[in-house]
């Protein structure tokens, strides 16, 4: 190993842990629910906001498919997704970089008497062997690894022959990213500095009130300067982020070169972000803008 890559291997494993250190105080998803943590009604409103919110994920995951196959999720999260294959039918495993999520996701599976195995791991370093499984799926947590790359190649090393990834990444070509992040939250940033217009900002895009103030802090102490790496860092997954990556389809495409065939499609048009009408858009149009512009890039990879 050359000096560079050692340099390079110390800083990515420095990010790594604060990446961890973030999620393990905040597991994902669990902001939007108000019942107490690890109950039944906990669970159920999160699942309830998740699949109202981004309705597309059923079928795009297509879980009822899934039966007889044995199912790896990376970053399994609170395990919503998990619950959903392991009701189809799979023999699903889910892991998750920190301890927070495991423990909430084995509850969850308990709750449901529902079978399933979970692990504390890291995406690029996978203890599986080789051909483990028939499909590795990730919805929302590569493009917050370091070295994403090594995650990509781990999946391909445990996948069987003719198995698929399937994953989610944030879409850098998305009106989201281009539109929501870049301009508009950058030129929002200054109604950050009042509670007044902390209150006009919610009001607009339905933001938590807690969530936006968390940004005005982070705006104060970096008085002002804030990067458009940190932006976008703050912007995906609040205040205190330290990393969030988005990706174009040829990115996409580069990362998945070992794969066999790869298939490209994307879902989700965060309608909080188009003002006035965002909210008043029927499926039909959201989905034919957001097959073009959505925010979430899905990647069908085949071994």
């Amino acid at each position: 190993m050359t000096v560079e890559n050692g340099n390079q291997s110390e800083a990515n494993e420095e990010l790594k842990q604060r990446v961890r250190a973030f999620w393990q105080t905040r597991p994902c998803g669990t902001k939007f629910s108000d019942a107490e943590m690890g109950t039944r009604e906990f669970f159920a409103s999160l699942e309830a906001h998740r699949y109202g919110k981004e309705w597309h994920i059923p079928i795009a995951a297509n879980f009822a498919t899934t039966r007889g196959l044995k199912v790896l999720e990376i970053g399994c999260g609170v395990g919503t997704d998990g619950a959903q294959f392991a009701k189809a039918g799979a023999d699903y495993t889910g892991i998750d970089l920190t301890e927070a999520a495991i423990e909430l996701a084995r509850k969850r599976f308990a709750l449901s008497d529902l079978n399933g195995e979970f692990r504390v791991s890291d995406a690029e370093n996978l203890d599986f062997d080789d051909e483990s499984f028939d499909l590795v799926y990730s919805h929302g947590v590569l493009h917050h690894t370091p070295d994403i790359r090594a995650a990509v190649r781990e999946i391909h090393r445990v996948l069987k022959p003719r198995g698929q990834a399937i994953m989610m990444l944030y879409h850098r070509g998305s009106y989201n990213y281009r539109i929501g992040i870049r301009m508009l939250r950058r030129a929002g940033a200054g109604l950050l500095k009042s509670e007044s217009g902390i209150k006009i900002v919610h009001s607009l895009t339905g933001e938590p009130v807690d969530s936006l103030r968390e940004h005005a802090a982070s705006l104060r102490n970096a008085n002002g300067n804030v990067s458009a790496a940190e932006l976008l860092n703050q912007s995906t997954d609040g205040a205190g982020n330290p990393l969030a990556r988005v990706y174009s389809r040829g990115e996409a495409r580069k990362l998945f070169k070992d794969f066999r065939r790869v298939e490209l499609r994307t879902y989700f048009l965060n309608k909080r972000f188009i003002p006035l009408i965002g909210n008043l858009l029927p499926r039909s149009i959201e989905s034919a803008l957001a097959s073009r512009w959505g925010w979430h890039l899905w990647i069908y990879a085949t071994k």
